[in-house]
Formats: C-alpha cells, sequence, structure tokens
C-alpha cells in the first residue's frame, strides 16, 4: 500500500483504525483518504486495508 506516499507492504489485510493506532495518530484531529475518498471516522474500525490501496492521513494543527 502507499500511505502517505511512501511504500509500504502489508503482511496480511487489516483495518485501518488498527493501523492509525499502530502509528498513534489523535483520531479527532486527523483525516483520511482512501484511494482518493474521505472515509468518516464512524467507519474506521470496519475499513480493511489491503496492500493495492492509497492512504493519505492530513492531521490538523492549531496555531497563530
Amino acid at each position: 500500500m502507499k500511505w502517505n506516499g511512501n511504500e509500504v507492504i502489508l503482511e496480511k489485510e487489516t483495518f485501518l483504525l488498527a493501523l492509525l493506532e499502530e502509528r498513534q495518530y489523535a483520531l479527532g484531529k486527523i483525516a483520511v483518504e482512501l484511494n482518493g475518498e474521505i472515509v468518516p471516522k464512524s467507519r474506521y474500525a470496519e475499513v480493511i486495508i489491503q496492500n493495492k490501496d492509497i492512504i493519505e492521513v492530513v492531521s490538523f494543527v492549531g496555531g497563530g
């Protein structure tokens, strides 16, 4: 799969939520695009990721 532009090999299909937690993302402060489509937060636990997928994760940060 591609994760934020980097090639990553998955050992097996896995859930999006598991990948996000493994990479320690703050789930309330991100948006996830899977193969060009925004994934609603309510679906993170049910979306299965495969090696053919392209994922982009955008983190929201505050500033002034």
